[in-house]
């Protein structure tokens, strides 16, 4: 990890099937990956073999690559579906994995809908969740409504309004993670 660079995973929150944010959230890596004051990583719910009993921060050292990345983290990507007004089980499940690591470091949304919404209220949802983590939230949220219409059978971004949508996303969050960087550094 690049001591200049700052530091951003990006995580997919969704194990389903034929996800459609499959698509947003490998695009979004991919834009957050091109921006040179980035270094991105790529994370999937989908590779985390949670247990399914009850369990909390003490197992966190079962997934060092995810522990490693937050700990290093200066900000955070979602990129999650809305379900039924609210995120996906999983995605909150992998975020209570960790809880210090996450304190004073920005956080983005990117929601996904098959709807006219756009994840708006999966956003909404999230962030009271998000702070109780420490993290703080951007006010340039990322929406993907309609998204499996947004992006053509190969995966390739094909309605050409999120190139410049997503330069203000990313921006919005450089700032933030900027800032709660210097803070971490020099305030206590």
């Amino acid at each position: 990890m690049s001591e200049t660079k700052l530091f951003i995973p990006v995580l997919l929150g969704t194990n389903r099937r034929d996800r459609a944010s499959e698509n947003v959230a490998r695009w979004v890596f991919a834009q957050a990956s091109n921006r040179p004051e980035i270094e991105a990583e790529f994370f999937d719910v989908r590779d985390f073999d949670l247990p399914l009993d009850d369990y909390g921060t003490d197992i966190a050292h079962m997934f060092p690559e995810w522990r490693d990345a937050v700990t290093h983290a200066d900000g955070l990507i979602i990129v999650t579906p809305e379900y039924n007004h609210g995120y996906p089980g999983i995605l909150k499940s992998v975020l209570d994995l960790l809880l210090k690591e996450y304190i004073h470091k920005a956080v983005a949304f990117v929601g996904v809908s098959a709807g006219p919404w756009g994840g708006t209220r999966v956003i909404e949802a999230m962030v009271p969740m998000v702070r109780e983590l420490g993290l703080a939230t951007t006010f340039t949220d990322l929406h993907f409504p309609g998204a499996n219409s947004k992006f053509d059978a190969d995966g390739e971004l094909i309605d050409l309004a999120y190139e410049k949508r997503v330069i203000r996303f990313l921006d919005e969050l450089v700032w933030m993670a900027t800032s709660l960087r210097w803070g971490r550094a020099n305030l206590r």
